[in-house]
């Protein structure tokens, strides 16, 4: 397994649509691994395939606590197929935007159609955490970030301060 460097905003690639696995072979199950060990090292809840310069309908997530077991979980191609009307806001980070948190406001369940590590399709019905952590990163297989989910004053001070840091690198 290999950590994978991962894309920051401002970096366009965020903003890309992936495209969907055709066939989960050795390739892709490799990548999945990849990408679990990028999530554990960053550390994170959550990683989708874009985050690591691929634009390939993938994600990793792993919600259990520290006290907990570790429970890898490998979603290809999701699709959330249902979602309630209740609400629940979690404050929100992400990888690609390091040390910023909103609240966000997500639907509270999802219904997530989606195919495994077995190449075999499934459904998921999740709440809480898990149900947040799906949605954030499904948004980013749809070129979404969290911070679309915030007023436009905030998104545009996020964008701007993380602009101004890639430039300062850059020289």
């Amino acid at each position: 397994m290999t950590i994978k460097p991962l894309i920051i905003l401002p970096d366009p690639l965020l903003r890309q649509v992936s495209t969907s696995i055709e066939t989960v072979d050795a390739e892709v199950l490799k990548l999945a691994d990849d990408m679990l060990e990028t999530m554990y090292d960053a550390p994170g809840i959550g990683l989708a395939a874009i985050q690591i310069g691929i634009p390939k309908r993938m994600l990793v997530i792993d919600v259990s606590r520290e006290d907990e077991e570790k429970n890898p979980q490998v979603i290809i191609n999701p699709e959330i197929v249902k979602f309630s009307d209740e609400g629940s806001v979690y404050e929100e980070g992400c990888l690609s935007i390091p040390e910023y948190y909103a609240e966000v406001e997500r639907p509270a369940v999802v219904n997530v159609k989606y195919v495994g590590r077995d190449g075999k399709e499934h459904v998921m019905e999740a709440d809480g955490l898990l149900a947040t952590c799906l949605q954030h990163e499904i948004d980013h297989l749809n070129g979404v970030l969290f911070i679309d989910h915030i007023s436009r004053l905030k998104r545009e001070m996020v964008i701007k301060k993380f602009t101004k840091a890639a430039k300062g690198k850059a020289i």
